[in-house]
């Protein structure tokens, strides 16, 4: 896949609804959402699409938001992100039958754990540097496409590499300082 760079002209005419303009934007993201999307072995083939559909009709909607057209990647993505957290939200109590599904005690302890282990991994990501803290959190919690990262970071794949092993080596030194024992990575 061609990496495509923005600017003011695209997303003008995207706002405006040019139609060429807006099936290359749903055809580019749609394809970059649904790899991401596919990584996610809870989400049906349906479930992809339609969070895709709804990723994308937010972008448009929010796109006065975009300040600055070179980050329209990073913003379709940050969308993504919060459409799956609202998504995961609305899954963990589903109606059935008129009844609450309620997550038995071996899911609620794993969440619990997952949470607790969240709330160790953002304190030390908060008290990194903030470069180093910026670029793990867009590798592993955003989990940017690696060109996006290189742009938004100004580095090539090569150096963007040890960048991602410098921070991860700090990151597991203040973890370990911090908790003891380093989360997986």
């Amino acid at each position: 896949m061609d990496f495509y760079t923005f600017d003011d002209e695209y997303v003008r005419r995207l706002r405006e609804g040019d139609r060429r303009v807006s099936e290359h934007f749903a055809t580019y993201f749609g394809g970059l959402l649904r790899a991401k999307l596919r990584r996610r072995h809870d989400l049906s083939r349906e479930d992809i699409e339609d969070l895709i559909q709804d990723v994308l009709l937010r972008v448009l909607g929010k796109l006065p938001e975009l300040h600055d057209s070179s980050k329209l990647g990073a913003f379709v993505f940050s969308v993504c992100i919060r459409t799956l957290k609202e998504w995961d939200r609305k899954q963990w109590i589903r109606f059935t039958d008129g009844e609450i599904d309620i997550p038995g005690p071996d899911d609620l302890e794993k969440d619990l754990l997952n949470q607790d282990a969240q709330r160790c991994v953002n304190q030390v990501l908060d008290e990194l540097p903030k470069h180093d803290a910026d670029l793990l959190r867009a590798v592993f919690l955003e989990e940017a496409d690696k060109d996006e990262i290189c742009r938004r970071f100004g580095v090539d794949r090569e150096y963007l590499r040890v960048l991602i092993h410098r921070a991860k080596k700090r990151f597991r030194e203040l973890y370990c300082e911090k908790f003891g024992e380093p989360p997986e990575t």
